[in-house]
């Protein structure tokens, strides 16, 4: 599969409606809070408490939707993620009150927490032999559309006006219908049979159950760099306020680039389970730099700012290849999405308490929590070896999660 571009054919449609979605999930991520806040006149902190209701509520999305991609086709339930997120920014537009606000939030966040696990047996039937190569290279491009949506979200914001702000999140829910429209063309990719057996077999599999709680746990590094390091910038460095955005700039064009790179270069059990390790390491070794900025010159703490984001987004690039090969090469095939819906429930786990985590120990305490959470991180992805080599015995164990054929 080449680096920049996959294979014609459905591969290729597949990226475009992820680009196309996640361009629009970008104009919403970046825009949608002060759309909220300037244009339904919301207060502050009921925004945060609804997106914090709507973050939770869809956390439970990704297994139902990923089964039933499994037992009734997964482009068509994927499809119908994608228009659920249609629907849920239309509805926000509507929206004049907290209630329809946090409605149609939830909406999104659902949408946005199965389509992942709906989409899953399509790249393992897109992606060869290689699925998770292709799995990175669709993170490479959801990345790539979030930037986009944060530039062109860049001319509401400046506008600040209601009707700027309509047309972005309009803007959004049009490219949830394109997208749509898009998967609607791709062919339909038969589901497996299920056999005899337990239906919710992923949460029946413990091993899965505990890699999932680790790659939860280091799930909490995403918000490293967009929720703490903000505000430790601000609050304890003398950098410029102006590399805040900077740090996104640098994590972003480096997983855009190089994330297929690393997917590519994992290709078994063992070596997703190492580079879960070096991950853990190397987050470690960001947290430290990101401390050692604490009363630094200007001129060092830049250094060690650009040092510890490269670090860090190279711990992510490992975490994210790591967890692309495990995640679908523990899972049996004919439950690929609900495994995958599992497995995404970890992620948003980390992701949704890790503001409040980073806050606690990094910004509250000080220079002694970045050691702590490192440590955290460290210890979590010297864990997960033994992790995947539990998965692989109770795998080699007859007839442990393969399908039962009646």
């Amino acid at each position: 599969m080449p680096a920049l571009l996959p294979r014609s054919g459905p591969p290729r449609l597949l990226a475009v409606a992820t680009v196309v979605t996640m361009t629009g999930y970008g104009v919403y991520l970046t825009a949608g809070v002060l759309y909220f806040t300037r244009a339904v006149h919301l207060p502050a902190g009921q925004v945060g408490a609804g997106l914090t209701i709507a973050g939770a509520v869809s956390l439970a999305a990704g297994i139902p939707f990923g089964h039933l991609a499994d037992r009734h086709g997964a482009r068509t339930v994927y499809a119908l993620t994608l228009v659920l997120g249609a629907i849920s920014m239309t509805g926000l537009c509507l929206a004049r009150d907290f209630w329809s606000f946090v409605a149609f939030a939830s909406l999104g966040a659902a949408a946005q927490t199965a389509g992942p696990a709906a989409r899953s047996p399509l790249v393992q039937e897109y992606g060869g032999d290689r699925p998770a190569e292709f799995r990175g290279y669709l993170r490479s491009v959801t990345n790539l559309g979030i930037a986009l949506g944060a530039l062109l979200a860049g001319w509401g914001v400046a506008a600040d006006t209601r009707n700027a702000y309509l047309l972005l999140i309009g803007g959004s829910a049009v490219s949830y219908a394109a997208s749509t429209a898009i998967v609607l063309f791709l062919p339909t990719v038969p589901p497996r049979p299920a056999g005899a057996g337990p239906r919710w077999i992923a949460l029946r599999d413990r091993p899965y159950l505990v890699l999932t709680l680790l790659d939860g746990v280091l799930a909490i590094q995403y918000r490293v760099l967009t929720a703490a390091v903000p505000l430790w910038l601000v609050a304890r460095t003398t950098a410029p306020n102006w590399t805040i955005s900077g740090v996104m700039v640098v994590n972003t064009v480096i997983v855009v680039f190089f994330q297929v790179r690393a997917s590519r270069r994992i290709d078994t059990t063992r070596a997703g389970a190492v580079a879960f390790r070096r991950a853990g390491f190397a987050f470690f070794a960001a947290c430290v730099g990101i401390a050692a900025m604490a009363g630094a010159p200007t001129w060092l703490a830049l250094v060690l700012l650009l040092a510890a984001v490269i670090v860090h987004t190279i711990g992510e690039l490992w975490q994210a290849a790591g967890g692309f090969e495990l995640s679908f090469t523990l899972a049996p095939p004919h439950a690929v999405g609900q495994y995958q819906g599992l497995f995404g429930m970890g992620l948003g786990l980390g992701v949704t308490l890790g503001p409040a985590v980073l806050i606690a120990l990094c910004i509250t305490w000080g220079t002694p929590g970045w050691f702590v959470i490192g440590g955290v991180f460290a210890a979590t992805g010297l864990a997960v070896p033994a992790v995947v080599r539990w998965a692989e015995r109770d795998r080699s164990r007859p007839g442990a999660v393969e399908p039962q054929v009646a």
